[in-house]
């Protein structure tokens, strides 16, 4: 027989016998009110998942991970206020619905059938996945199994204390609120998060307020390989910075009482805690999984003799707030509503088309208050000398830290964070003097763990700060790139466009830098952002270019929610000179602030119509190097610097090399995944295009000293190319 089967008619015989398993008796705290309300919660749950499953068989519903056996979840609700934010573990259907209880107008059980059907009037994530999470709830939706919400969670509620100094226009939640995370014992050995706890941690020890509640629900076991025992305490008990509590998750009151100091603790000393809660798991992992295959049957059955809402009901009794007979009646009632419920939710329509579904791969715009730009009184004091320089030709890295400062001049709510950003000014002084000019509130110092520094990002962007995160170097994403791929980019998706994360994130990259750091500090490959749905890639070539982007970039996250990687060619920061020493062709003056270049937009220099020659980055300084060569051998060139990477801006690439005969894609990047890929294929596909080829770097890492540039485009490459294309003669 079915393990849920099992489940349910040992509820309904024990408790219908009275043979109800031993605890301590209720401890004081919760009314008789609020414990039958939370068993109502507790008895919901349960049967949602219970119904999940005959959906499934019935071919009506696509999700059967339940919540059996960690119902204790509900008081950890109950101990919570109803605005402070919640990311939750996917078993968490208790917690959801204790806090709609909390909340006037809520439909729970509707709106949870419904993203079992994946209907697309699920409120939620509009039909397309099954999760936890609502608006009105403060639970931010995600579909993490392995703990990578809770990098954000610190994010979060690192913003709670930032608001208090530095209030955003969208600030989302209340001053007095707590962020609160939930994983399970299993996730708990994850990287993720075990770097965000030792970020909660760390920033805690400095007396940096961070109000934030991990929640662990230990039930033992992840999927079928077992936690040993006592490795949660003995892990967590004396981390420095974090207060350890733990508390019985199949006793409703003893669960009420602790969450409750923990949520006293960290609302009143503005510090991280960390809720130890003991769990067990019903069912299985899923409904796919059959427990016995992996663990003792009697170890199977130890866990549902302990089933909470066994203990529940005789708690309950003990208190006096509901006979056995009347838990009975409730838990009978609500299966067969939630069934009832079922049978219409089922019939709800479906998302169909690719276009619906990704209608919320792009967040909707908000309304932002128009500003004038920064006063000439607030620049004179940020620039001071630096004003007078700005007539004159300057390097792209100075430029991009002009332009962060004219841009957190004129937004109050950009705070750029990252490995030595601050005090140092970042590893090639982009970021220098912005700490001094807007203090370490708006430019933090962060630990060394990419996750937390966009974890950080993240959380912070919930609460309506822009953030600017810097990862130092593009190699370095890798560490991180599902805080991107798995949470701030997957947010619009799965809530239907009702939660977002803006930012730009900022990242030194790609090759050329004359024999240092090898592969770690030149990496050149895109790729693991190229396919990231909704993610924008921005790549300037030239300083002026650079802080117009920049602009544009903030422009994108602020008003239209979006979020945006910033990509700095690193080896162009310093680049005075085009063709010879002391030339200073590569250095631009800084544009006004009011200039800046929109999404999509490329730059076309020349109007040649035998070779269109399309590029980016490194590969637009080296192409204009070649320029004078083909020149030389008779071909008419223009050179495109694409500027935005994703989305493909194919409007203006098409209208950029109208009338050219040749196309010759320059791409810094590996053959393998690289952009220029999509770029052939777009190109070969234009019926009047007539030839098309490219100039790639090898399928390789960068070499460290003065082989550095060996995999890399050249000017000559770039020569030789267009030559063989074109059939100039040389």
């Amino acid at each position: 027989m079915d393990r849920a089967q099992i489940v349910h008619e040992n509820f309904l015989s024990r408790v219908a016998k009275g043979d109800l398993p031993d605890g301590a008796p209720p401890q004081a705290g919760l009314s008789a009110t609020d414990a039958v309300s939370l068993l109502r919660s507790q008895v919901l749950s349960r049967a949602l998942d219970r119904t999940s499953r005959a959906m499934q068989k019935a071919g009506q519903g696509f999700y059967t991970i339940g919540s059996s056996g960690h119902e204790g979840m509900a008081a950890v609700a109950h101990a919570l206020r109803p605005t402070d934010i919640a990311f939750l573990h996917y078993r968490d259907a208790a917690f959801q619905i204790a806090r709609a209880e909390q909340v006037p107008g809520q439909q729970i059980a509707w709106d949870m059938l419904l993203s079992f059907a994946c209907s697309k009037e699920d409120p939620t994530s509009g039909g397309r996945h099954k999760v936890l999470g609502s608006k009105a709830l403060y639970i931010p939706p995600q579909t993490s199994t392995i703990a990578s919400h809770l990098p954000k969670a610190v994010g979060a509620a690192y913003s709670l204390g930032a608001a208090r100094r530095h209030d955003p226009e969208h600030r989302e939640l209340p001053e007095d609120g707590i962020a609160m995370c939930s994983f399970g014992d299993a996730s708990a050995n994850h990287s993720t998060a075990q770097g965000a706890i030792n970020t909660a941690g760390w920033t805690s020890v400095q007396s940096t307020p961070l109000p934030l509640l991990f929640v662990c629900e230990d039930n033992g076991i992840g999927i079928s390989v077992k936690t040993p025992k006592g490795w949660i305490q003995a892990s967590m008990e004396h981390r420095p910075g974090i207060k350890y509590f733990q508390a019985n998750g199949l006793d409703l009151y003893e669960t009420y009482a602790i969450a409750r100091q923990a949520a006293d603790y960290v609302r009143t000393r503005r510090k991280p805690a960390f809720l130890h809660l003991k769990t067990v798991r019903l069912y299985g992992h899923a409904g796919a999984d059959v427990p016995t295959t992996y663990l003792r049957k009697s170890e199977v059955e130890a866990d549902e003799a302990n089933d909470p809402l066994l203990h529940s009901v005789r708690l309950l009794d003990q208190a006096a707030a509901l006979s056995p007979d009347q838990a009975l009646k409730i838990y009978e009632q609500t299966c067969a509503r939630t069934n009832r419920i079922a049978a219409e939710a089922a019939t709800r329509p479906h998302l169909t088309a690719a276009q619906d579904v990704m209608t919320s791969l792009v967040p909707p715009k908000r309304d932002c208050t128009p500003t004038n730009g920064p006063s000439a009184e607030a620049r004179a004091m940020a620039f001071g000398g630096d004003l007078r320089a700005m007539d004159d030709p300057q390097p792209m890295s100075r430029l991009i830290n002009w332009a962060l400062t004219d841009l957190m001049l004129e937004h109050g709510e950009i705070v750029c964070m990252g490995e030595d950003v601050g005090r140092k000014g970042g590893v090639y002084g982009v970021t220098q003097k912005l700490q001094q000019r807007f203090g370490p509130d708006r430019v933090v110092d962060t630990l060394l763990d990419e996750q937390s520094i966009l974890g950080l990002a993240i959380g912070m962007a919930h609460n309506g700060f822009i953030p600017i995160p810097e990862i130092q170097f593009l190699a370095y994403l890798h560490n991180a790139e599902d805080q991107i791929r798995g949470e701030a980019a997957t947010l619009p998706f799965f809530s239907n466009g009702q939660f977002t994360n803006p930012m730009v994130l900022r990242i030194a990259g790609l090759g050329y830098q004359k024999g240092f750091g090898g592969h770690f500090h030149n990496d050149n490959s895109l790729a693991v952002l190229r396919d990231i749905p909704g993610v924008i890639i921005a790549c300037p070539s030239t300083g002026s270019v650079a802080a117009q982007m920049l602009r544009e970039c903030i422009r994108l996250a602020r008003e239209e929610q979006r979020v945006v990687v910033f990509l700095e060619p690193i080896a162009l920061y310093p680049m005075r000179d085009l063709h010879q020493p002391q030339d200073g062709g590569w250095m631009t003056t800084y544009p006004s602030p009011d200039q800046r270049v929109a999404l999509g937009e490329v730059g076309v220099h020349g109007d040649g119509t035998d070779l269109a020659i399309v590029t980016y980055g490194n590969g637009h300084y080296l192409s204009q190097q070649a320029l004078q060569q083909l020149q030389a051998a008779g071909l008419n060139t223009r050179i495109i610097d694409m500027r935005w990477l994703a989305p493909l801006p194919v409007d203006a690439l098409r209208q950029a090399t109208e009338g050219c005969k040749h196309v010759l894609i320059v791409d810094e990047c590996r053959q393998t995944g690289s952009q220029s890929e999509a770029l052939m294929t777009f190109f070969c596909e234009e019926d009047a295009r007539n030839s098309v080829a490219r100039v790639v770097a090898e399928d390789s890492f960068i070499a460290t000293g003065p082989a550095y540039a060996a995999p890399l485009p050249s000017k000559d490459d770039i020569v030789s190319a267009a030559i063989a294309l074109t059939g100039a003669k040389t």
